[in-house]
């Protein structure tokens, strides 16, 4: 049965609001409460396909990542601790939790299979899959695509890798990789991509370290380490937020305020644009929140004009250009 949808003019915007939490953030507390020790408690998780399925992939491993009430609770096996799935790990549609487990698989002497949906099966795996068989990954098929086979081990080797291209999932799949190898591993940029892993593996007890050298962002993690369980709370995803805040800028009379944003200025680029282009927006309450920026935003209707945006801010808010 066909059901018409009616558009309306609406009236002014105004109230107080709150967005789902944040995917990155979601997948890596979950990963990382894993690779504890004790219970990490999170607070926010999103709960949407593809992260759920990275709470049965850890789950198969032998961690126990369960809903409490109102938070999501992760009793983790310690950094190199998990077990034997007894069946392919199926990370669905989720490219993100695909291959951040590959680097957490890596340093697990076990062989595991990972599967996903037709989507995420069309998707290569290359990129990922050169520094982690570098630092001792073995695969055991040619193709880079899933369904793929894969074995880690208890010797990884840590390596200095430059990425070739920018990539927050490759960098973070060879840093959560790192975790379990001797020494230091670092990851080199030439572009900043997102940084919520090295933030969450510092807000786990990680010892992780950041540096600027000739125009290159060098992050070093050291490994065999101990990761302790923690509270986490997800913030607000600014891509979420982008919607009310665009539909605030635009429709007359309106002011709203969505509340708890996650303002990483590798986020924010749909924010600074709005700014630039004449918005009212302004940032309150600003504070950090388990290592990451989070802050209320304030937006009113303002006039709008139009802006050339810089080719650099594309990471920063390449998933707000459609609005």
């Amino acid at each position: 049965m066909q059901h018409p949808l009616t558009a309306r003019r609406s009236p002014g915007l105004k109230g107080t609001i709150t967005v789902p939490g944040d995917k990155s953030i979601s997948h890596r507390a979950l990963m990382l409460g894993a690779l504890s020790t004790g219970v990490t408690r999170i607070t926010g998780l999103l709960e949407a396909e593809d992260v759920l399925n990275t709470a049965k992939v850890i789950n198969a491993l032998g961690a126990d990542a369960r809903r409490e009430g109102d938070l999501w609770a992760v009793r983790g096996r310690g950094v190199g601790g998990l077990s034997q799935p007894g069946e392919a790990l199926d990370f669905g549609n989720s490219g993100t939790g695909c291959r951040l487990m590959m680097g957490i698989l890596a340093g697990h002497p076990m062989t595991c299979t990972l599967t996903g949906d037709a989507s995420l099966s069309s998707r290569p795996m290359g990129r990922v899959l050169t520094p982690l068989r570098r630092m001792g990954l073995s695969v055991a098929e040619e193709r880079e695509t899933l369904p793929l086979t894969i074995t880690g081990t208890s010797d990884l080797i840590p390596i200095r890798y430059e990425l070739p291209v920018p990539s927050a999932q490759v960098k973070s799949a060879v840093l959560l990789a790192g975790l379990h190898a001797p020494g230091e591993t670092t990851v080199i940029e030439r572009e900043a991509t997102r940084d919520h892993t090295e933030r969450m593996l510092a807000h786990f007890g990680a010892r992780v370290s950041v540096r600027q050298e000739d125009g290159l962002r060098h992050v070093t993690v050291a490994g065999d380490a101990e990761l302790e369980g923690r509270d986490v709370t997800v913030p607000a995803d600014p891509s979420s937020a982008a919607f009310p805040l665009a539909a605030a800028a635009i429709v007359p009379g309106s002011a709203i305020t969505v509340r708890n944003v996650l303002v990483n200025p590798t986020r924010t680029g749909f924010f600074t644009t709005l700014q630039e282009m004449g918005a009212d927006l302004r940032l309150a309450n600003e504070r950090d929140q388990g290592g990451e920026p989070v802050a209320d935003i304030i937006i009113a209707t303002a006039p709008l004009k139009g802006v050339t945006v810089p080719a650099e801010r594309a990471p920063s808010m390449i998933d707000e250009y459609p609005i």
